[in-house]
């Protein structure tokens, strides 16, 4: 990226625009691109050569089923960031149907032999998940040629801004222990380390009370 290019996102990070539909395919790109070396993906996500089209399908569906509908997904006007905070009043099981809608493209992910690990994440995540209300930052992704800029910082103080004009705790789950100490530089706190089984990467819950505006 030129310096031009470097500085434009970081302006755009620290006043980031709402997606809608029509941006689904670039920011699902984004967020795949962004999620590429993640533990847990590349725990969960099948390990073949069609690890890369399933991840960008599996970012697709939970655009186009959870985060667009439910939440407020957020990113620089150029692109190459994407923040998604859903309200804990969004979050609960999803139905039959919506579960029966994105099997496929599940199974096409995992393949068979790590849809168990999949759904011991979502299991073990929703039993930890707080149930007062709150603001969830669901993910928080920078393609990989504008990490360690800035971006991702400007783009989580953008939307904790929102969150302390509501006077919302806000929480999220840390699938990387190098963003613990960027989270804790914002006010969130570590409440538990675990892992979906014994064989799976580590995860961070963190939580962060509201800040006075």
């Amino acid at each position: 990226m030129t310096e031009a290019e470097i500085e434009a996102l970081r302006r755009g990070a620290e006043t980031p625009v709402t997606a809608g539909p029509a941006d689904l395919a670039a920011v699902a790109e984004d967020l795949s691109a962004a999620f590429r070396t993640d533990p847990q993906f590349c725990w969960f996500l099948r390990d073949d050569a069609r690890r890369e089209a399933a991840r960008l399908a599996f970012m697709k569906m939970i655009l186009k089923e959870i985060a667009l509908p439910t939440g407020e997904v957020t990113r620089p006007a150029a692109g190459g960031a994407v923040s998604i905070w859903i309200p804990s009043s969004q979050l609960g099981p999803n139905s039959l149907i919506q579960e029966l809608r994105v099997l496929p493209t599940i199974l096409a992910a995992t393949g068979f032999g790590r849809l168990g690990r999949l759904s011991a994440m979502r299991k073990v995540m929703d039993e930890l998940h707080p149930t007062e209300p709150h603001a969830y930052l669901w993910f928080l992704g920078v393609r990989p040629e504008a990490q360690g800029l800035g971006v991702g910082s400007r783009m989580l103080k953008a939307g904790l801004a929102k969150v302390d004009a509501q006077g919302l705790p806000a929480y999220l789950e840390s699938s990387n222990a190098a963003n613990v100490p960027l989270y804790r530089r914002y006010g969130f706190e570590v409440t538990q380390e675990f892992r979906a089984r014994p064989d799976a990467p580590p995860l961070w819950a963190m939580w962060r009370e509201p800040q006075a505006v």
